[in-house]
């Protein structure tokens, strides 16, 4: 059995993983992680022969991380994952590969694996990030954005009579136009990351298209293209990794 750890620019999530299968586990707010929480998480695992890690975090919740795996289980083995040049069929676009982050790495080389075909791989994270694979697993490179409570945010701090409210949760966003200014605001962010999907599509066609990320439902809810969603493609991209370091 082995542990994997996906720690992301919001939230932690992680996995055991027995037999090449996923139990994946009550994910953890990253302003809410603390040594206490980590330990009320983990204390009841059996002991992991590794742990997997990919983190794109700030280092001390890492190192909280590592701190408290190592408390729990002495001896552990740790792996840091890192992006590569090229790995499990996956050739990175990046000249230089470790400045691609480990969480589209993983992601890429997962939704690879799985597939086999030419994919466009949109994490709707706290950034919208997304990543085109040709069917030779050539990774094409991808764009950055905002995500959708970022774009809000920005309203807030940028303008006297916008600002960001959490009351904008209240209101259902619709790719459609609005007559009062929260679902405005709720509407105009979401058609932003469903024109930046569907433009890259229309100059990147035939391809597979899988959303991942905390926003992803929402996304695959208002878009005119087919998707699929896969909420664990950076834990599965961990588990690709051990399993190749057998």
């Amino acid at each position: 059995m082995n542990l994997l750890i996906d720690m992301g620019n919001t939230r932690l999530k992680w996995a055991l993983t027995t037999a090449g299968q996923l139990m994946v586990g009550q994910f953890l707010v990253n302003k809410q992680v603390s040594r206490e929480e980590l330990i009320l998480q983990w204390k009841g695992i059996y002991h992991p022969r590794r742990i997997a890690i990919s983190c794109v975090s700030a280092n001390e919740l890492l190192e909280l991380v590592q701190t408290v795996a190592r408390q729990l289980w002495l001896d552990i083995e740790i792996v840091l994952v890192k992006s590569q040049t090229q790995a499990f069929g996956v050739i990175n676009a990046y000249p230089e590969p470790q400045k691609l982050g480990v969480d589209r790495w993983l992601a890429l080389v997962a939704a690879w694996q799985k597939y086999h075909a030419p994919i466009c791989i949109v994490d709707c994270g706290t950034a919208i990030t997304v990543d085109l694979i040709n069917a030779d697993g050539r990774h094409q490179g991808g764009l950055i954005n905002p995500g959708l409570e970022l774009m809000k945010k920005s309203l807030g701090q940028g303008t006297a009579t916008l600002p960001f409210s959490k009351v904008l949760a209240l209101y259902d966003a619709k790719a459609t136009l609005a007559n009062f200014t929260e679902a405005a605001i709720q509407n105009g962010t979401l058609i932003a990351a469903l024109g930046l999907i569907e433009h890259v599509l229309a100059n990147y066609p035939n391809r597979l298209l899988i959303l991942t990320g905390g926003d992803a439902e929402l996304i695959a809810s208002q878009l005119k293209i087919k998707s699929i969603i896969d909420m664990d493609l950076v834990l599965r991209g961990l588990l690709c990794v051990l399993e190749g370091q057998v």
